[in-house]
């Protein structure tokens, strides 16, 4: 098998695994591009991105740009590499640096394209209701998310997982899948399968996108509320207050349960239910505007309420 020099491109947590992975592997990681600091938490601290500071553990060269315009494409082509690997980066690959590597570049991304192309394809996925997702590793071209598929993975989902949790659990079995396709391009084995069906699109989320609706079905509030979760976050509006929701559950099966109407919040057998369109859901944990995230009961106990509305 040829020993390939592959430059990643990454920046979330979600991209360390694959990192890791190409790290471990027989190849030689010439090096990581990945976006500049950012100002994080109150005091606004630029701080370097998770994937900066992998490679920084890793020993690994960093390139760190927002763009990946000439300057960046020419500390790229000086590293010669044979492989571009990306896995959310948070930018776009151009020409010429889309053909710099002799292989070009390959993107891990986690759904079964052609659905939800985009930068949120698992948030959108959830929202969708979706039963099955997954991750595709392809060729990069210059339509969005639109090249070759070498292999992908399928992931059933169980009906309860968050964006975060899911991209945690894809994370880490991508990066496997990505680490036989490496080798796949080395030995000259990969084959790119063109995708076939018609495309979705999952664009970035906004904290607009994050409002629960509380007139629509129980069953689309809660997906809605998974996709959200941990980003944008999921949040509501009580007496004109915003208040984050941490944690929504559907009641189990049987349980009795008063009939609300959309948006009414009660404090029922303890626990705090709220109305949709059809049954109610249970708030177990939120976060009031300038307050710590708090127990849905705590909360509702101490503000002295009998009854509310959220919109």
């Amino acid at each position: 098998m040829q020993k390939l020099r592959i430059v990643f491109a990454g920046t979330p947590a979600v991209a360390i695994p694959s990192l890791e992975r190409l790290a471990a592997s027989g190849h030689d990681l010439v090096g990581v591009v990945t976006r500049q600091p950012a100002p994080l938490g109150r005091k606004r601290v630029l701080t370097p991105s998770p994937v900066a500071q992998a490679a920084s553990r890793l020993g690994v060269p960093l390139i760190e740009a927002n763009r990946l315009d000439a300057d960046a494409t020419g500390q790229i082509a000086a590293l010669a590499p044979d492989l571009g690997v990306i896995v959310a980066y948070g930018g776009l690959v151009r020409e010429p640096l889309l053909s710099t590597p002799v292989h070009g570049w390959i993107n891990l991304h986690f759904s079964l394209l052609p659905a939800w192309r985009g930068a949120a394809p698992v948030q959108h996925s959830l929202i969708a209701g979706d039963s099955v997702t997954g991750a595709s590793v392809f060729q990069l071209v210059p339509e969005l998310d639109a090249g070759e598929v070498f292999a992908e993975l399928r992931h059933p989902l169980q009906g309860d997982e968050t964006a975060g949790e899911l991209l945690g659990e894809l994370a880490d079995s991508g990066a496997g899948l990505l680490g036989q396709v490496v080798d796949a391009i080395a030995d000259g084995t990969a084959r790119g399968v063109p995708q076939h069906g018609e495309p979705s699109l999952a664009p970035k989320l906004s904290i607009d996108d994050a409002r629960l609706d509380w007139t629509r079905p129980a069953d689309e509030v809660r997906a809605r509320f998974r996709g959200v979760t941990p980003e944008p976050g999921a949040w509501t509006t009580i007496d004109e207050q915003r208040v984050k929701v941490l944690d929504l559950v559907a009641p189990a099966a049987g349980d009795d349960v008063p009939a609300l109407s959309p948006g009414e919040l009660v404090l029922a057998a303890r626990r705090v239910l709220i109305g949709t369109a059809t049954t109610p859901l249970e708030l177990r944990r939120v976060q009031p505007a300038g307050k710590p995230a708090m127990d849905a009961g705590d909360w509702w106990r101490g503000s002295g309420r009998t009854t509310a509305v959220a919109r």
